[in-house]
């Protein structure tokens, strides 16, 4: 067997992983049936789908034969970096760590900071850009999470907010 695509190999590998790891684990939960779905079916029935377009993904990539083999380039640290600190500082911003003494900032600077550190993995920074997607996801996020699914959760910093 010949690799013809190197990334539509991995690629397809990683979605054949991640379904397997998906559905494997929504097997410790109840499945049921069609007609009553059980918390597992749902999980289940999206990771056997997941896993098979990976494994079509791969049966692809080793038939159909692509310009210069496809290869893939180097790992993109920055970006890596960036886009998973990003989510990182969104929980800390948004629970706080009482452990550390960082008190809940709320939804809406957890909003700007996960927005404005996501923005630094492009190559290009804007900042009346970012800032206006920021306003956006932020007010849209209050709109969805916390007026018309009523979530409870802060939504601003416990000194601003009492």
């Amino acid at each position: 067997m010949k690799i013809k695509s190197q990334k539509d190999f991995f690629s397809g590998l990683m979605f054949l992983l991640v379904g397997g790891g998906f559905a494997w684990g929504a097997t410790t939960y109840s499945v049921g049936s069609g007609a009553r779905m059980g918390p597992g079916y749902f999980p289940l029935l999206l990771g056997i789908i997941l896993a098979v377009i990976g494994a079509v993904i791969m049966f692809k990539a080793t038939v159909v034969e692509t310009e210069g083999g496809d290869k893939i380039g180097k790992w993109a640290w920055k970006q890596i970096v960036f886009i998973i600190g990003a989510n990182l500082l969104f929980g800390v911003l948004l629970a706080g760590l009482p452990s550390f003494g960082i008190p809940a900032m709320g939804l809406i600077i957890a909003i700007y900071g996960l927005t404005f550190v996501a923005s630094l993995a492009g190559s290009t920074f804007n900042f009346k850009e970012v800032f206006i997607l920021a306003t956006v996801l932020a007010a849209g996020s209050y709109i969805a999470f916390v007026w018309a699914l009523a979530l409870q959760f802060p939504v601003w910093p416990s000194f601003i907010a009492g």
